[in-house]
Parts: structure tokens; C-alpha cells; sequence
């Protein structure tokens, strides 16, 4: 098995849009795994998409960050009828509490030792 290099994603040039979701599962797991990688699939495939950063506490406190080019593109990922489904069958099961920040990113800038 090989085990993929950890990195952010790399800062972009302003303005852009986030998205911040921070969540607390339930314990029902029931279908998230593939709906997840099916979420993934959809995301990646919108033009305006610039990546992600996604982390879990060990108390249970998960953050997910989605990088978008634009409102528009946030937009087109919000009305995805799939991405619908998934958020209703999040609230129905996956999840005891979330929240959902958006913002526009006004500056960004990154370091990396080896590129």
C-alpha cells in the first residue's frame, strides 16, 4: 500500500470562496463511505472546484474546508441533486450537529520546504 504525501491545498490567488463544514458524526455509518466517495467524484468534476482539506478530533469533531473559485461554482455544488440527497440523508443519520461557514478568502500564501 502506498500512503500518499500529506499536504494542504495550495494557496490560490484571491479572491476565492470557502466553504467550512464542521460536523459530529452519529454512529450509524450505513451507506457514508460510498456516498462520500460519490460526493468526491461530483465535487472534483465541477470546474470551479480547487480542492479540500478534511480532518477528524479525536473527540469526533470533523472539518472539512472546500476551496471554490467563485460563488457561482459554490452555487453549482449546493444544487447538486446528488450532493441534495447526501445532505438530507446527513441529517436523517450521519450527523448529530453541524455547522457551515462560507466565505470569500481575501488573502492567501503558502510555504513549502520541498517545492
Amino acid at each position: 500500500m502506498t500512503i500518499k504525501p500529506v499536504k494542504p491545498v495550495p494557496a490560490f490567488e484571491p479572491p476565492y470562496v470557502m466553504a467550512v463544514f464542521t460536523s459530529v458524526r452519529t454512529t450509524e455509518d450505513s451507506g457514508y463511505p460510498e456516498t462520500l466517495a460519490r460526493m468526491h467524484e461530483i465535487v472534483a468534476a465541477n470546474p470551479g472546484f480547487l480542492g479540500y482539506e478534511s480532518a477528524r478530533t479525536p473527540g469526533g469533531l470533523g472539518i472539512t474546508v472546500a476551496y471554490f473559485r467563485d460563488h457561482d461554482s459554490l452555487a453549482l455544488w449546493r444544487q447538486d441533486l446528488e450532493h441534495q440527497a447526501a445532505m438530507k440523508q446527513g441529517r436523517a443519520d450521519w450527523y448529530e450537529s453541524y455547522t457551515l461557514h462560507v466565505g470569500t478568502v481575501e488573502r492567501s500564501h503558502g510555504f513549502d520546504r520541498n517545492g
